[in-house]
């Protein structure tokens, strides 16, 4: 027998398949589009916390520098309490006489972020820098620790070092510090 060919095709109908894939497809991409906002959301928040780390350190490293070349005065550069945010250093320190007042004014000046201004705030620090320096115990040559010390945006393990303790709130484990040491020869007969 032959067959004869009537032209139209033999379809079999199928319906809403096509729109439960679409619903599907959605949902998954939904998920994954969550999954990348949310990876962006860390990454931001890693991106702060470096940006604050390393001007941190830039401070610190500024301050150990004036610290070595004024070791003959460098006991007058110990502090009471921290320089930076709350304390009471003037913003311009232009008719503070120059010497460990003015590096001290200078110093809270960079930690405040006051040295980068945008739209009239200061940006160009970490939040609520603060800065120490102590002279450690028993130690010869003379050595003094350098602290800087800002707030961070998520709790870790609280720091060592006692500059700045129990000014960043109750979760003293949002306090970040970076420290250096920093010794000075007497180079004197």
């Amino acid at each position: 027998m032959i067959a004869l060919y009537s032209g139209q095709p033999n379809f079999v109908r199928q319906c809403g398949v096509t729109l439960l894939e679409s619903l599907l497809t959605i949902f998954i991409l939904a998920f994954g589009i969550l999954g990348l906002a949310s990876l962006a959301a860390k990454m931001q928040t890693v991106e702060v916390e470096s940006y604050a780390r390393s001007q941190a350190l830039i401070l610190l490293e500024d301050m150990a520098s004036r610290l070595s070349a004024h070791r003959s005065i460098a006991a007058n550069y110990i502090t009471t309490s921290p320089l930076g945010t709350g304390d009471t250093q003037p913003t311009d320190c232009s008719s503070t006489a120059l010497g460990v007042a003015r590096d001290q004014c200078e110093w809270s000046k960079a930690l405040k972020g006051n040295t980068e201004l945008s739209g009239g705030s200061a940006v160009g620090a970490m939040i609520d820098g603060r800065g120490c320096i102590e002279q450690l115990a028993g130690v010869d040559p003379p050595s003094y620790r350098v602290t800087v010390v800002w707030q961070g945006l998520s709790s870790t393990i609280v720091p060592g070092v006692g500059c700045g303790q129990g000014l960043y709130g109750s979760d003293d484990a949002l306090r970040r510090a970076v420290a250096k040491v920093v010794s000075v020869a007497n180079l004197g007969p």
